[in-house]
């Protein structure tokens, strides 16, 4: 009897010992699972805003930039949609040659969540859109404009397509990103495809479609090698490097403005967004000029690594109407080079080749 309470106590202990253990791992894995808040540009202990910024329906606010000749001298008004991991500031094309001779206004943005541009926990394709479609009329570049994309722009774009094709004047889709799971493509050509994809990009795009409430812990976790575009190693083929010394200066400035609101709200949400379930297939859209007053064009490199070119062949396929564009020798990153940038402008805005 008298060791009784020495084993009552010693219970208590043990079972103190597992609730705090219970307890901290639940911690653990609350903190892991969800990302800390976004910094908020213009808040306190935030980054501060540098450039112009329009109010949009929902309260939020989308940082833009003018660039080319100004608006009221300008024959065409081009909206360009940047890519994963870039920003406002990043549109090489607007500095190009044609820019100047075709008297081109450009207006770029930062996607939600990237640069100055408020986070949208409600994010879509469709949402994005609705800003560019709010961007246009705040800034008075008429009742239609052009819309340009790059990579994950590219696949916004998709989304004027499919939401605002009303206010397209024309369209270009350049190295448009492609997600695996939309349902025109047959199982056997997306699987193909799926697998020339690095191993750790291929769980990275699988977690993002499936269980996207793990992708903030996926690509912040230490046990197993996560998006090779996120790391910084991404499949870059021979002209790619080449383009990338000559643009490296601009990035490097870039880096921290890119994701200094948090890296969840712009790349990883990004990857959510483009890798998700659709609310749409790509494949279902119907012609935006049917009476031939605009024209769909879409570019890809043979050689890009991030994107499999057979997926876009199969999409121009199933969408006669747009105007497809292969580049024997280019990669993810072709449209930087300075005879592309003439040739995707002259195409778009004039019909030219």
């Amino acid at each position: 009897m008298s060791f009784k309470p020495m084993e009552a106590s010693s219970g208590k202990f043990r079972t103190a010992i597992i609730v705090l253990l219970v307890g901290g791992i639940l911690g653990w894995v609350y903190q892991a699972l969800n990302p800390p808040p976004p910094k908020l540009c213009g808040s306190p202990g935030g980054p501060p805003i540098t450039g112009p910024r329009i109010k949009l329906r929902d309260g939020r606010f989308l940082a833009y930039k003018e660039h080319g000749v100004p608006k009221h001298t300008a024959k065409y008004k081009v909206i360009f949609v940047h890519g994963f991991g870039s920003c406002r500031h990043e549109v090489s094309i607007a500095a190009s040659k044609a820019a100047e001779e075709l008297r081109v206004h450009f207006v770029s943005f930062d996607r939600q969540g990237y640069g100055e541009s408020d986070p949208d926990p409600n994010r879509s394709i469709r949402s994005t859109a609705l800003d560019i479609e709010e961007l246009g009329d705040q800034l008075g570049l008429g009742s239609k404009f052009y819309v340009l994309g790059f990579s994950m722009g590219g696949q916004i774009v998709w989304g004027c397509l499919k939401y605002i094709p009303h206010r397209l004047a024309g369209v270009g889709l350049i190295a448009p990103v492609v997600n695996y799971w939309w349902p025109g493509f047959p199982a056997s050509l997306s699987a193909e495809a799926y697998n020339l994809q690095f191993p750790e990009d291929q769980w990275a795009l699988w977690v993002a479609h499936h269980a996207p409430w793990l992708v903030y812990w996926w690509n912040t976790q230490t046990w197993f090698p996560y998006s090779s575009v996120i790391a910084g190693r991404a499949n870059m083929s021979r002209q790619d490097k080449e383009i990338i010394s000559k643009l490296l200066p601009g990035k490097k400035m870039n880096k921290e403005y890119v994701t200094q609101q948090g890296l969840f709200e712009s790349l990883h949400r990004d990857t959510m967004v483009g890798f998700g379930k659709w609310e749409f297939d790509p494949m279902d859209i119907s012609n935006p000029f049917p009476n031939g007053e605009g024209s769909v064009h879409l570019w890809h490199g043979v050689e890009d690594g991030l994107v499999p070119v057979t997926l876009q062949c199969y999409i121009a396929g199933k969408l006669p109407w747009i105007h497809y564009h292969e580049v024997p020798e280019g990669g993810h990153l072709f449209a930087h080079a300075e005879d592309m940038k003439e040739v995707i402008l002259k195409t778009v805005l004039t019909g030219e080749k």
